[in-house]
């Protein structure tokens, strides 16, 4: 039997192979990319809307900051369409002697006004990092986890180094989350300092899938040995692409662990912060499975 093909026809399944080719070889880039403001943080507020219009046209379309800097340039979010999904906010309004108290509840008020999901704790300075701050951590994180959600948003922690390190014989990160309610506490990952403190992105997203809606992309300078504190150079820190991790890798397990939004971060950038955010920004967005 002689098989006749049309040129509509070859083109229709020519066309359509293509696409199935594309849809095996998914594309790891996040459909919305943010920005931690952070990184901006030498040229804002003197710049606060060339900074942000300069961010939008990159093409991230989400930004994280602290709790004073989103009420501050809310406005020009909006007017841009970049969405201040997540907030850092004061740590002291949840672990300090006065946590959970009416400054912890103002900030909540403030962040949902202006379409914040993400409450987060941003870091434990080294001075409360003790037996008696720590050992109370668990109850004081499920306690403010409860009031975010009662306020409509979602409570998060945010690593550093130090908690991969040990205290009385045990591992710190394991003290301070022993307690702590998966549903009213959850973590935003910052893939550079788990892997200061040695410990493997992949596996971490792995073992807490489902528990890590946020996550902070950022890359490393490859001869970084292990520490569990935050004094490493300023060199050690890499736009997204440029240093050791594995980014490809971190992707496709995130998507499968349930990340939800992704900040670029980069703590020291070697020059403009603007440059060095658009060049991690190429990177992610070029990224393929």
């Amino acid at each position: 039997m002689q098989l006749s093909i049309t040129r509509r026809v070859f083109l229709g399944t020519t066309a359509a192979g293509a696409l199935a080719i594309r849809s095996s070889a998914a594309d790891l880039a996040p459909a919305r990319i943010g920005v931690q403001l952070y990184t901006l943080r030498t040229l804002m507020p003197a710049k606060d809307d060339e900074v942000l219009h300069q961010i939008a046209a990159i093409g991230y379309k989400e930004v994280e900051g602290d709790h004073g800097t989103l009420m501050r340039v809310a406005p020009t979010l909006k007017a841009l369409g970049l969405k201040p999904v997540s907030c850092h906010i004061p740590t002291d309004s949840v672990l300090g002697p006065a946590g959970q108290g009416e400054d912890f509840e103002k900030v909540l008020t403030d962040l949902k006004s202006i379409g914040t999901e993400y409450a987060v704790v941003p870091y434990i300075d080294p001075k409360m990092r003790n037996p008696e701050v720590l050992d109370a951590f668990g109850e004081k994180m499920n306690k403010a986890g409860e009031m975010a959600r009662k306020a409509g948003l979602t409570f998060a922690y945010h690593n550093h180094a130090f908690e991969w390190g040990q205290m009385d014989g045990k591992r710190v990160f394991d003290r301070m989350f022993a307690n702590t309610d998966p549903k009213l506490v959850q973590f935003e990952v910052d893939v550079f300092w788990l892997t200061v403190g040695g410990v493997d992105p992949v596996t971490f997203l792995k073992e807490h899938s489902g528990r890590v809606p946020l996550l902070h992309l950022k890359d490393k300078m490859a001869d970084q040995k292990v520490q569990y504190n935050e004094n490493v150079p300023k060199a050690t820190f890499k736009e997204v692409g440029n240093g050791n991790i594995d980014f490809p890798g971190i992707l496709r397990t995130a998507r499968d662990a349930g990340v939800k939004h992704y900040f670029v971060e980069q703590d020291q950038t070697p020059g403009d912060p603007i440059a060095s955010l658009k060049q991690s920004f190429t990177y992610i967005t070029g990224l393929r499975g």
